[in-house]
Formats: C-alpha cells, structure tokens, sequence
C-alpha cells in the first residue's frame, strides 16, 4: 500500500506526464508572482482601450470637456468673491457714516452753538464770473484764504453752495470783510472788497455771501443770513 501511494504521487508531481486530477491529500498552491504580471497587462489593455473609445468620440479641434466639478468649483468662488465685495461695499457704508458723525460731533465739540459763526459762498444764478479766490477777515484778523478749482466753480455755477468758514467767535457785533478776485467773461481781471457788519448771539449763525460780476449790473458781493 505505501509502495502504491509513492507511485501515484510520483505520476501527480512528476514532468512529462499528463495527470488528470492531483490527490485528494493535497492541494494546489498558486504564488502570486505569477498572477502580478498578468493582472497588469489585463489593467493596461483595458486603459488603452477606454483611452481609444474616448479619443473617437472627442471631436478633433475642441478641447476635452471639463468634468462636473471643475465647473461647480468656479461658480463658488465667483459667488464667495461677490458676497465678499457686498461685504467690503457694506464696511465702507459703515466707515463713512461713522467718519460723519465723528466729524458731527468733533464740530459741536470745537464751535459749541453759542460761539458758532459759519460763512456759505455762493455765484448768482446765470453768473458767467469765473471765480479764483476768496478771502476773509472777522474784526480785522484773516481767518481763511480759498483757492477755487475749475470742477468747484463748475459745481458752484450750478447751484452748489460752500461752507467756506466756520469758527468761534464772542456774542456781539462784528466786522466782516470780504476780498473776491476772479475774472469775468469778457476776460477782464475781477476784484472787488465788501465790508459787513453782523450780530452774534446765542445760538450758530449762518451767513451767506452771494458773488455776482460787475457784467450783470447787479452788488457784486451781497450778505444775507441763512
């Protein structure tokens, strides 16, 4: 009986014969080196052919179309980028509304309403004067000097009034002296003096100089309170 085992396992194991099953005692054993290399052909023949399929079906001249996502991608950001400008626009809203009340109150601080006197100029409606400088005295003491741009006197020959002046001064009678320079239409050099006298009390006072060209036969320089 040993002898016979010995023989068929000789014929299971041995080269050159054909054995059509191995013995039930044992069993197959299959290294993995040899499956290795065979699994990667497999995988590459098939990327080659996907590659291939894909290539047909792009139409030459035009660039692969992006998948999904990279399109997605963008759209976020540009949706992130605008709620970041709304952001950055609202900041800016807030900045502004606080640098005016700082300055509000920075004023109430500096010129208290019993001591607050502010000048306005403004140029007679149709006056073709063009304006180039303004300067003030209050009881003999110069308290500003104004250099007009063009873009100023364009807003100013368009209704616009400007705050030219404003500070402190005691309740009372003063002295105000108002130099214009300029020149008027015809090109002829402007420059007139006017000398005005107004009352302070308790409460701000307001004080409106209106300019207007000897041309227009009209005071060049006329006080009135606002």
């Amino acid at each position: 009986m040993a002898r016979g085992n010995q023989t068929k396992d000789k014929l299971a194991i041995e080269p050159g014969r054909s054995v059509t099953h191995a013995p039930s005692d044992r069993r197959v054993s299959v290294r993995p080196e040899s499956i290795q290399p065979a699994a990667c052909a497999v995988v590459l023949a098939i990327l080659l052919g996907l590659g291939s399929v894909y290539g047909w079906a792009q139409p030459k001249g035009q660039p692969p179309a992006e998948p999904k996502g990279a399109q997605v991608a963008p759209q976020k950001d540009q949706q992130q980028m605008r709620g970041l400008d709304e952001q950055i626009q609202e900041v800016k809203s807030d900045v502004l509304r606080i640098a005016a009340e700082l300055s509000q109150l920075e004023e109430k601080l500096l010129y208290p309403s019993g001591t607050q006197v502010a000048i306005f100029v403004a140029i007679a409606k149709g006056d073709t004067m063009r304006l180039d400088a303004v300067r003030l005295q209050i009881d003999g003491q110069l308290v500003t000097h104004y250099i007009y741009s063009l873009k100023e006197l364009e807003a100013l020959r368009k209704g616009g009034v400007q705050r030219i002046y404003v500070g402190n001064v005691a309740t009372g009678d003063h002295q105000l002296e108002v130099l214009v320079d300029g020149k008027l239409e015809s090109g002829a050099d402007f420059s007139r003096t006017g000398r005005f006298s107004f009352h302070k009390d308790m409460k701000p006072k307001l004080v409106g100089l209106t300019l207007t060209g000897t041309e227009a036969g009209k005071t060049p320089i006329t006080l009135g309170e606002w």
